[in-house]
Protein backbone atom coordinates (compact mmCIF):
# COMPACT_ATOMS: atom_id res chain seq x y z
CA UNK A 1 0.00 0.00 0.00
CA UNK A 2 1.46 3.05 -0.82
CA UNK A 3 2.49 5.89 2.00
CA UNK A 4 1.46 9.29 1.81
CA UNK A 5 1.93 12.30 4.31
CA UNK A 6 -0.41 15.22 4.51
CA UNK A 7 0.99 18.58 5.66
CA UNK A 8 -1.63 20.71 7.38
CA UNK A 9 -5.12 19.74 8.91
CA UNK A 10 -7.50 22.68 7.47
CA UNK A 11 -10.41 21.62 4.95
CA UNK A 12 -7.33 21.23 1.98
CA UNK A 13 -5.81 19.21 3.94
CA UNK A 14 -8.61 17.03 5.20
CA UNK A 15 -9.70 16.65 1.76
CA UNK A 16 -6.59 15.50 0.17
CA UNK A 17 -6.14 13.07 2.80
CA UNK A 18 -9.75 11.54 2.17
CA UNK A 19 -9.23 11.79 -1.80
CA UNK A 20 -5.78 9.60 -0.99
CA UNK A 21 -7.70 7.04 1.40
CA UNK A 22 -10.19 6.43 -0.56
CA UNK A 23 -7.85 5.75 -3.41
CA UNK A 24 -6.22 3.15 -1.64
CA UNK A 25 -3.55 5.14 0.21
CA UNK A 26 -2.44 4.94 3.68
CA UNK A 27 -2.45 8.38 4.65
CA UNK A 28 -0.68 10.25 7.63
CA UNK A 29 -1.74 13.99 8.04
CA UNK A 30 0.18 16.03 10.29
CA UNK A 31 -0.20 19.76 11.37
CA UNK A 32 2.47 22.11 13.31
CA UNK A 33 -0.04 23.29 15.42
CA UNK A 34 -2.54 21.60 18.43
CA UNK A 35 -5.90 22.44 19.77
CA UNK A 36 -8.90 21.72 21.20
CA UNK A 37 -10.31 21.68 17.79
CA UNK A 38 -7.43 20.16 15.94
CA UNK A 39 -7.37 17.69 18.12
CA UNK A 40 -11.43 17.12 17.27
CA UNK A 41 -10.30 16.66 13.64
CA UNK A 42 -8.08 14.23 14.47
CA UNK A 43 -10.23 12.05 16.23
CA UNK A 44 -12.79 12.35 13.01
CA UNK A 45 -10.13 11.27 10.61
CA UNK A 46 -8.89 8.78 12.74
CA UNK A 47 -11.68 7.14 12.99
CA UNK A 48 -11.73 6.91 8.99
CA UNK A 49 -8.08 5.06 9.27
CA UNK A 50 -6.42 8.29 8.77
CA UNK A 51 -3.29 8.95 11.18
CA UNK A 52 -2.96 12.19 12.56
CA UNK A 53 0.11 13.68 14.36
CA UNK A 54 -0.08 17.56 15.65
CA UNK A 55 2.15 19.69 16.89
CA UNK A 56 5.28 18.84 14.22
CA UNK A 57 5.48 18.10 10.64
CA UNK A 58 7.73 14.87 10.05
CA UNK A 59 11.45 14.61 9.78
CA UNK A 60 11.45 13.11 5.97
CA UNK A 61 15.15 12.39 5.92
CA UNK A 62 15.14 10.53 9.27
CA UNK A 63 12.25 8.73 7.58
CA UNK A 64 14.46 8.13 4.77
CA UNK A 65 17.03 6.98 6.38
CA UNK A 66 15.33 4.19 8.16
CA UNK A 67 13.46 2.91 5.13
CA UNK A 68 10.55 4.05 5.84
CA UNK A 69 8.33 4.80 2.65
CA UNK A 70 7.38 7.94 1.50
CA UNK A 71 5.57 8.12 -1.77
CA UNK A 72 3.99 11.01 -1.97
CA UNK A 73 4.05 14.71 0.07
CA UNK A 74 0.78 16.67 -0.18
CA UNK A 75 1.34 20.42 1.58
CA UNK A 76 -1.84 22.50 2.16
CA UNK A 77 -1.82 25.84 1.19
CA UNK A 78 -1.67 26.89 4.63
CA UNK A 79 1.60 25.78 4.65
CA UNK A 80 4.46 27.52 2.73
CA UNK A 81 6.33 25.92 -0.03
CA UNK A 82 9.33 27.19 1.50
CA UNK A 83 9.17 25.85 5.16
CA UNK A 84 12.06 23.51 6.22
CA UNK A 85 10.44 20.29 6.02
CA UNK A 86 8.83 21.10 2.93
CA UNK A 87 12.13 21.81 1.02
CA UNK A 88 13.70 18.89 2.96
CA UNK A 89 11.17 16.39 0.87
CA UNK A 90 11.88 18.11 -2.01
CA UNK A 91 15.59 17.82 -1.87
CA UNK A 92 15.42 14.15 -1.12
CA UNK A 93 13.72 14.06 -4.52
CA UNK A 94 10.23 13.18 -2.90
CA UNK A 95 6.94 13.59 -4.56
CA UNK A 96 5.89 16.69 -3.09
CA UNK A 97 2.65 18.86 -4.39
CA UNK A 98 0.27 21.19 -3.13
CA UNK A 99 -3.39 19.92 -3.00
CA UNK A 100 -4.30 21.68 -5.97
CA UNK A 101 -1.70 19.44 -8.08
CA UNK A 102 -2.75 16.43 -6.40
CA UNK A 103 -6.84 17.32 -7.59
CA UNK A 104 -5.79 18.15 -10.74
CA UNK A 105 -3.90 14.14 -11.09
CA UNK A 106 -7.60 13.16 -10.77
CA UNK A 107 -9.11 16.00 -12.20
CA UNK A 108 -6.85 16.30 -15.44
CA UNK A 109 -9.05 14.74 -18.11
CA UNK A 110 -11.99 17.47 -17.53
CA UNK A 111 -11.63 20.80 -18.96
CA UNK A 112 -10.46 23.90 -16.00
CA UNK A 113 -10.55 27.81 -16.00
CA UNK A 114 -7.88 28.58 -13.79
CA UNK A 115 -8.57 31.99 -12.70
CA UNK A 116 -5.82 33.92 -10.53
CA UNK A 117 -5.01 37.91 -9.59
CA UNK A 118 -4.84 39.75 -6.61
CA UNK A 119 -8.16 41.12 -6.41
CA UNK A 120 -11.17 39.82 -8.83
CA UNK A 121 -10.64 36.25 -8.50
CA UNK A 122 -13.89 35.56 -6.63
CA UNK A 123 -16.32 37.60 -8.52
CA UNK A 124 -15.10 36.50 -11.99
CA UNK A 125 -14.84 33.27 -10.99
CA UNK A 126 -18.61 32.88 -9.06
CA UNK A 127 -19.99 35.11 -12.48
CA UNK A 128 -18.11 32.45 -15.03
CA UNK A 129 -19.82 29.75 -12.89
CA UNK A 130 -23.16 31.01 -13.01
CA UNK A 131 -22.72 31.46 -17.13
CA UNK A 132 -21.55 27.74 -17.51
CA UNK A 133 -24.24 26.07 -15.43
CA UNK A 134 -26.99 28.63 -17.08
CA UNK A 135 -25.74 27.29 -20.38
CA UNK A 136 -26.30 23.60 -19.16
CA UNK A 137 -22.92 22.29 -18.21
CA UNK A 138 -21.73 21.07 -14.84
CA UNK A 139 -19.23 23.41 -13.85
CA UNK A 140 -18.44 23.69 -10.36
CA UNK A 141 -16.24 25.78 -8.57
CA UNK A 142 -13.88 24.91 -6.60
CA UNK A 143 -10.19 25.87 -5.28
CA UNK A 144 -9.93 29.58 -3.06
CA UNK A 145 -14.02 29.48 -3.50
CA UNK A 146 -16.50 26.69 -2.35
CA UNK A 147 -15.10 23.26 -1.99
CA UNK A 148 -11.30 22.44 -2.01
CA UNK A 149 -10.38 20.99 -5.49
CA UNK A 150 -9.40 17.47 -3.60
CA UNK A 151 -13.17 17.64 -2.52
CA UNK A 152 -14.66 17.48 -6.00
CA UNK A 153 -11.62 14.82 -6.64
CA UNK A 154 -13.44 12.48 -3.96
CA UNK A 155 -16.50 13.37 -5.42
CA UNK A 156 -15.87 12.39 -8.87
CA UNK A 157 -13.50 9.16 -7.91
CA UNK A 158 -16.54 7.87 -6.14
CA UNK A 159 -18.55 8.69 -9.60
CA UNK A 160 -21.07 10.82 -7.28
CA UNK A 161 -20.82 13.55 -9.94
CA UNK A 162 -19.78 14.25 -13.56
CA UNK A 163 -18.38 17.30 -14.06
CA UNK A 164 -18.54 18.99 -17.62
CA UNK A 165 -15.82 21.94 -16.44
CA UNK A 166 -14.13 23.06 -13.36
CA UNK A 167 -13.64 26.56 -12.95
CA UNK A 168 -10.94 27.15 -10.26
CA UNK A 169 -10.17 30.07 -8.05
CA UNK A 170 -6.51 29.83 -7.54
CA UNK A 171 -4.42 31.94 -5.04
CA UNK A 172 -0.72 32.24 -5.57
CA UNK A 173 -0.40 29.94 -2.31
CA UNK A 174 -2.23 27.08 -4.35
CA UNK A 175 -0.64 27.85 -7.60
CA UNK A 176 3.64 27.78 -6.00
CA UNK A 177 3.34 24.38 -5.70
CA UNK A 178 1.75 23.38 -8.74
CA UNK A 179 3.88 21.59 -11.41
CA UNK A 180 1.54 20.53 -14.03
CA UNK A 181 -1.67 21.88 -13.91
CA UNK A 182 -3.17 23.11 -17.58
CA UNK A 183 -6.17 24.88 -17.83
CA UNK A 184 -7.87 25.07 -20.82
CA UNK A 185 -8.35 28.79 -20.25
CA UNK A 186 -6.41 30.83 -17.91
CA UNK A 187 -7.81 34.34 -16.04
CA UNK A 188 -5.39 36.54 -14.92
CA UNK A 189 -7.68 39.22 -13.66
CA UNK A 190 -5.23 42.43 -11.70
CA UNK A 191 -1.30 42.39 -10.11
CA UNK A 192 -0.61 44.44 -7.10
CA UNK A 193 1.40 44.20 -4.43
CA UNK A 194 0.31 41.52 -1.83
CA UNK A 195 1.26 38.59 0.22
CA UNK A 196 4.67 39.76 0.16
CA UNK A 197 5.02 38.05 3.83
CA UNK A 198 5.08 34.74 2.17
CA UNK A 199 6.70 35.22 -1.17
CA UNK A 200 8.99 38.19 0.16
CA UNK A 201 9.54 39.67 -3.15
CA UNK A 202 6.99 41.50 -6.14
CA UNK A 203 8.65 39.48 -8.99
CA UNK A 204 8.48 35.83 -7.22
CA UNK A 205 5.14 36.68 -6.96
CA UNK A 206 4.51 37.72 -9.71
CA UNK A 207 6.22 34.55 -11.11
CA UNK A 208 3.51 32.65 -9.41
CA UNK A 209 0.76 33.42 -11.21
CA UNK A 210 2.44 33.89 -14.39
CA UNK A 211 3.58 30.06 -14.26
CA UNK A 212 -0.46 28.95 -14.22
CA UNK A 213 -0.97 31.59 -17.25
CA UNK A 214 1.62 30.58 -19.02
CA UNK A 215 0.31 26.54 -19.20
CA UNK A 216 -3.45 27.68 -20.42
CA UNK A 217 -4.40 26.47 -23.49
CA UNK A 218 -6.11 30.17 -24.04
CA UNK A 219 -5.08 33.41 -21.89
CA UNK A 220 -7.42 36.04 -21.43
CA UNK A 221 -6.11 39.29 -19.49
CA UNK A 222 -7.07 42.22 -18.07
CA UNK A 223 -6.17 44.98 -20.40
CA UNK A 224 -7.41 47.85 -18.15
CA UNK A 225 -4.47 46.64 -15.71
CA UNK A 226 -1.19 48.17 -16.26
CA UNK A 227 1.24 46.16 -14.60
CA UNK A 228 -0.60 42.95 -16.60
CA UNK A 229 -0.36 45.51 -20.22
CA UNK A 230 3.32 45.77 -19.31
CA UNK A 231 4.62 42.21 -18.32
CA UNK A 232 1.82 40.24 -20.23
CA UNK A 233 1.96 41.72 -23.85
CA UNK A 234 4.96 40.48 -24.92
CA UNK A 235 4.86 36.83 -23.09
CA UNK A 236 1.94 36.08 -24.60
CA UNK A 237 0.97 37.74 -27.56
CA UNK A 238 -2.02 35.62 -28.56
CA UNK A 239 -3.70 36.20 -24.83
CA UNK A 240 -7.20 37.89 -25.44
CA UNK A 241 -7.57 40.97 -23.86
CA UNK A 242 -10.59 42.33 -21.89
CA UNK A 243 -11.16 46.15 -22.18
CA UNK A 244 -13.69 49.55 -21.10
CA UNK A 245 -11.70 52.20 -21.92
CA UNK A 246 -11.63 53.13 -25.44
CA UNK A 247 -7.80 53.44 -26.11
CA UNK A 248 -7.79 49.77 -25.26
CA UNK A 249 -10.42 48.91 -26.96
CA UNK A 250 -9.09 50.12 -30.18
CA UNK A 251 -6.32 47.93 -29.40
CA UNK A 252 -8.00 44.78 -28.62
CA UNK A 253 -10.99 44.42 -31.26
CA UNK A 254 -9.79 40.78 -30.50
CA UNK A 255 -10.91 40.42 -27.53
CA UNK A 256 -14.21 41.15 -24.97
CA UNK A 257 -15.13 44.77 -24.41
CA UNK A 258 -17.79 47.39 -24.47
CA UNK A 259 -18.19 49.41 -27.20
CA UNK A 260 -21.76 51.56 -28.07
CA UNK A 261 -23.58 50.19 -25.56
CA UNK A 262 -22.69 46.46 -26.16
CA UNK A 263 -20.36 44.23 -24.55
CA UNK A 264 -18.69 42.69 -27.79
CA UNK A 265 -16.11 39.48 -28.34
CA UNK A 266 -14.34 39.52 -30.96
CA UNK A 267 -16.52 42.05 -33.35
CA UNK A 268 -19.92 39.78 -32.26
CA UNK A 269 -22.53 41.81 -30.19
CA UNK A 270 -23.35 39.72 -26.91
CA UNK A 271 -25.54 41.23 -24.77
CA UNK A 272 -26.28 45.08 -23.68
CA UNK A 273 -23.82 46.98 -21.02
CA UNK A 274 -27.24 47.65 -19.40
CA UNK A 275 -28.09 44.76 -18.31
CA UNK A 276 -25.09 43.96 -15.81
CA UNK A 277 -26.25 45.55 -12.09
CA UNK A 278 -22.58 45.55 -10.23
CA UNK A 279 -21.23 48.32 -9.01
CA UNK A 280 -17.89 49.53 -10.35
CA UNK A 281 -15.92 49.62 -13.20
CA UNK A 282 -13.71 47.16 -11.66
CA UNK A 283 -16.87 45.04 -11.96
CA UNK A 284 -17.30 45.50 -15.21
CA UNK A 285 -13.77 44.35 -16.05
CA UNK A 286 -14.75 41.30 -14.18
CA UNK A 287 -17.61 40.68 -16.29
CA UNK A 288 -15.66 40.62 -19.71
CA UNK A 289 -13.42 38.38 -18.10
CA UNK A 290 -15.97 35.83 -17.68
CA UNK A 291 -17.50 36.99 -21.15
CA UNK A 292 -14.19 36.05 -22.67
CA UNK A 293 -13.91 32.51 -20.76
CA UNK A 294 -17.49 31.83 -21.59
CA UNK A 295 -17.06 32.39 -25.36
CA UNK A 296 -13.99 30.41 -25.45
CA UNK A 297 -15.76 27.52 -24.35
CA UNK A 298 -18.52 27.87 -26.91
CA UNK A 299 -21.45 29.14 -25.03
CA UNK A 300 -24.13 31.34 -27.12
CA UNK A 301 -24.78 34.80 -26.46
CA UNK A 302 -28.35 34.44 -25.51
CA UNK A 303 -27.29 32.18 -22.25
CA UNK A 304 -24.71 34.63 -21.01
CA UNK A 305 -27.04 37.36 -21.28
CA UNK A 306 -29.30 35.50 -19.29
CA UNK A 307 -26.91 34.32 -16.67
CA UNK A 308 -25.24 38.11 -16.11
CA UNK A 309 -28.68 39.71 -16.11
CA UNK A 310 -29.74 37.33 -12.74
CA UNK A 311 -25.88 37.50 -11.35
CA UNK A 312 -26.07 39.63 -7.93
CA UNK A 313 -22.56 39.18 -7.11
CA UNK A 314 -20.59 37.41 -3.99
CA UNK A 315 -20.93 37.99 -0.38
CA UNK A 316 -18.39 39.89 0.45
CA UNK A 317 -17.94 42.32 -2.09
CA UNK A 318 -19.46 45.16 -2.28
CA UNK A 319 -22.68 43.21 -0.98
CA UNK A 320 -25.79 45.54 -0.24
CA UNK A 321 -27.12 44.56 3.04
CA UNK A 322 -29.50 47.38 4.11
CA UNK A 323 -31.01 50.51 3.78
CA UNK A 324 -31.54 51.85 7.61
CA UNK A 325 -33.32 55.14 7.37
CA UNK A 326 -32.38 55.23 3.43
CA UNK A 327 -28.70 54.93 4.23
CA UNK A 328 -27.21 52.10 2.30
CA UNK A 329 -24.84 49.49 4.13
CA UNK A 330 -21.94 48.06 2.09
CA UNK A 331 -20.06 45.03 2.99
CA UNK A 332 -17.20 44.93 1.18
CA UNK A 333 -15.16 42.69 3.53
CA UNK A 334 -13.12 40.80 1.14
CA UNK A 335 -10.95 44.23 0.75
CA UNK A 336 -7.85 42.84 2.61
CA UNK A 337 -5.71 45.02 0.96
CA UNK A 338 -4.90 48.91 -0.08
CA UNK A 339 -6.45 48.23 -3.50
CA UNK A 340 -9.11 46.31 -3.33
CA UNK A 341 -9.96 48.85 -0.63
CA UNK A 342 -9.65 51.43 -3.02
CA UNK A 343 -11.69 49.60 -5.91
CA UNK A 344 -14.30 49.24 -3.15
CA UNK A 345 -14.46 53.41 -2.25
CA UNK A 346 -14.73 54.07 -6.04
CA UNK A 347 -17.48 51.89 -6.37
CA UNK A 348 -19.84 53.11 -3.84
CA UNK A 349 -21.87 56.65 -4.42
CA UNK A 350 -20.14 59.35 -1.74
CA UNK A 351 -20.20 60.98 0.61
CA UNK A 352 -18.48 57.78 2.12
CA UNK A 353 -18.72 56.57 6.01
CA UNK A 354 -16.02 54.78 5.84
CA UNK A 355 -15.33 51.30 8.35
CA UNK A 356 -11.46 50.31 7.95
CA UNK A 357 -9.16 48.42 9.70
CA UNK A 358 -7.71 44.78 10.88
CA UNK A 359 -4.22 42.77 10.46
CA UNK A 360 -2.35 45.29 8.12
CA UNK A 361 -0.24 44.10 5.52
CA UNK A 362 2.54 45.90 3.59
CA UNK A 363 1.36 47.43 0.27
CA UNK A 364 1.31 51.03 -1.63
CA UNK A 365 -1.82 52.85 0.23
CA UNK A 366 -1.45 56.38 -1.52
CA UNK A 367 -3.99 55.44 -4.12
CA UNK A 368 -6.32 54.37 -1.22
CA UNK A 369 -5.99 57.32 0.57
CA UNK A 370 -6.66 59.65 -2.05
CA UNK A 371 -9.99 58.18 -2.43
CA UNK A 372 -10.79 58.77 1.38
CA UNK A 373 -10.16 62.24 1.06
CA UNK A 374 -12.07 62.81 -1.96
CA UNK A 375 -15.23 60.62 -0.93
CA UNK A 376 -15.26 59.90 2.32
CA UNK A 377 -16.74 62.25 5.30
CA UNK A 378 -15.50 60.24 8.33
CA UNK A 379 -13.30 57.39 8.74
CA UNK A 380 -14.13 54.65 11.85
CA UNK A 381 -10.76 52.65 12.48
CA UNK A 382 -10.88 48.89 13.93
CA UNK A 383 -8.48 46.34 14.97
CA UNK A 384 -4.57 46.22 15.29
CA UNK A 385 -4.31 48.81 12.12
CA UNK A 386 -6.31 51.45 13.95
CA UNK A 387 -3.05 53.77 15.49
CA UNK A 388 -1.47 52.80 11.64
CA UNK A 389 -3.99 54.01 10.12
CA UNK A 390 -5.05 56.74 11.86
CA UNK A 391 -1.04 58.16 11.63
CA UNK A 392 -1.59 57.75 7.77
CA UNK A 393 -4.97 59.60 7.77
CA UNK A 394 -3.24 62.32 9.78
CA UNK A 395 -0.10 62.34 7.45
CA UNK A 396 -2.23 62.51 4.09
CA UNK A 397 -4.15 65.53 6.13
CA UNK A 398 -7.43 63.55 6.72
CA UNK A 399 -8.70 64.86 9.96
CA UNK A 400 -12.38 63.49 10.53
CA UNK A 401 -11.39 59.93 12.03
CA UNK A 402 -11.89 57.82 15.07
CA UNK A 403 -10.29 55.02 16.04
CA UNK A 404 -13.33 52.78 17.70
CA UNK A 405 -11.36 49.58 18.21
CA UNK A 406 -14.75 47.25 17.78
CA UNK A 407 -16.97 47.00 14.81
CA UNK A 408 -19.92 46.40 17.04
CA UNK A 409 -19.18 50.14 18.18
CA UNK A 410 -17.72 50.72 14.75
CA UNK A 411 -21.35 49.80 13.17
CA UNK A 412 -23.81 51.98 16.07
CA UNK A 413 -21.01 55.27 15.25
CA UNK A 414 -21.25 55.11 11.18
CA UNK A 415 -25.33 54.95 11.66
CA UNK A 416 -24.97 57.72 14.08
CA UNK A 417 -22.53 59.89 11.95
CA UNK A 418 -24.59 58.75 8.91
CA UNK A 419 -28.00 59.67 10.49
CA UNK A 420 -26.78 63.28 11.63
CA UNK A 421 -25.49 64.31 8.15
CA UNK A 422 -28.50 63.41 6.53
CA UNK A 423 -30.78 64.81 9.21
CA UNK A 424 -27.97 68.34 9.07
CA UNK A 425 -28.03 68.96 5.50
CA UNK A 426 -31.00 67.43 3.91
CA UNK A 427 -30.33 69.01 0.30
CA UNK A 428 -27.20 66.99 0.09
CA UNK A 429 -26.98 63.15 -1.18
CA UNK A 430 -27.58 60.79 1.73
CA UNK A 431 -24.13 59.39 2.99
CA UNK A 432 -23.38 55.31 2.28
CA UNK A 433 -21.89 53.18 5.08
CA UNK A 434 -18.96 51.17 3.37
CA UNK A 435 -17.36 48.63 5.60
CA UNK A 436 -14.06 47.88 3.50
CA UNK A 437 -11.15 46.83 5.22
CA UNK A 438 -8.30 47.34 3.66
CA UNK A 439 -7.15 44.64 5.88
CA UNK A 440 -6.34 40.74 7.02
CA UNK A 441 -8.84 39.74 9.55
CA UNK A 442 -7.30 37.50 11.75
CA UNK A 443 -6.64 40.10 14.31
CA UNK A 444 -10.40 39.38 14.98
CA UNK A 445 -11.82 37.05 13.15
CA UNK A 446 -11.24 33.28 11.90
CA UNK A 447 -11.41 35.04 8.21
CA UNK A 448 -13.06 37.86 6.10
CA UNK A 449 -16.33 35.40 5.67
CA UNK A 450 -16.74 35.27 9.39
CA UNK A 451 -15.83 39.31 9.89
CA UNK A 452 -18.50 40.24 7.06
CA UNK A 453 -21.03 37.91 8.52
CA UNK A 454 -21.02 39.58 11.64
CA UNK A 455 -21.10 43.30 10.12
CA UNK A 456 -24.37 41.89 8.19
CA UNK A 457 -25.57 41.14 11.09
CA UNK A 458 -24.62 44.50 12.92
CA UNK A 459 -26.55 46.15 10.13
CA UNK A 460 -29.64 44.02 10.36
CA UNK A 461 -29.60 44.57 13.72
CA UNK A 462 -29.75 48.68 13.46
CA UNK A 463 -33.29 49.96 14.85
Amino acid sequence: MPQAYVLGLGQSGISAAKLLKADGWQVTVSDSNASPSLEKRKQELESEGIAVELGGFPNFAKLVEANQTVDLVVVSPGVPWDRQEVEQARSLSLDTVGEIELAWRYLKHIPWVGITGTNGKTTVTSLTAAIFQTAGLNAIACGNIGFPACEIALQVLQQKIHPDWIIAELSSYQIESTQTVKPKIGIWTTFTPDHLNRHYTLDAYRNIKASLIDRAEHIVLNGNDPYLINFGAAMWPKAIWTGIDEQVVEAINDGAYIENSWVKFRGEQVFQIAHWHLLGKHNRQNLLMAVAAAKLAGISSAHIDHAISEFQGVPHRLEHIRYYEGIAFINDSKATNYDAAEVGLRAVKPPVVLIAGGQPKQGDASAWLEQIRQRSIAVLLIGEAALLFAEMLNDAGFKNYEIVETLERAVKQAASIAHSRAHNHPSQPLPTVLFSPACASFDQFANFEQRGDRFRQLCQELS
